[in-house]
């Protein structure tokens, strides 16, 4: 006869590898419906964004594209368990965009990165 602590144990290692009991966890890995989701609707994010301007506010469309990429990158880093599968995820949903907002939205990066110090920071391996 197996003892209360004995079951109870075994029930817990049962839930930890998803066998058994009520409180399974799920098997599929959660960055994958994220990804999945966030790759459907960046695309019209960063065709929407063409033409507009992110100086005048914070919550302007180019902006609001570059943080749904983002959100895409780490959702994609997570479902592949590595930096370069967010990297994926966004090339894939980039090739899907308008040539002309790309464009565009690759200015924005560019002026962000500048307005950010990118080329003083770098300055000491790069030299320029």
């Amino acid at each position: 006869m197996q003892s209360y602590d004995r079951r109870r144990e075994e029930t817990e290692v049962d839930w930890l590898t998803g066998r058994g009991g009520a409180e399974q966890r799920p098997e599929a890995n959660p960055a994958d419906a994220d990804t999945a989701c966030l790759a459907e609707h960046v695309v019209p994010l960063v065709n929407q964004a063409n033409g507009a301007t992110w100086y005048e506010e914070y919550t302007n469309p180019v902006d609001v594209a570059v943080v749904q990429l983002c959100r895409l990158r780490r959702a994609g880093a997570g479902r592949s368990g590595d930096a370069e599968g967010g990297d994926e995820a966004v090339r894939q949903v980039l090739e899907q965009a308008d040539p002309e907002a790309l464009v565009w939205l690759a200015s924005r990066v560019i002026s962000y990165m500048d307005e950010q110090g990118y080329p003083e920071t770098m300055r000491p391996w790069l030299g320029a």
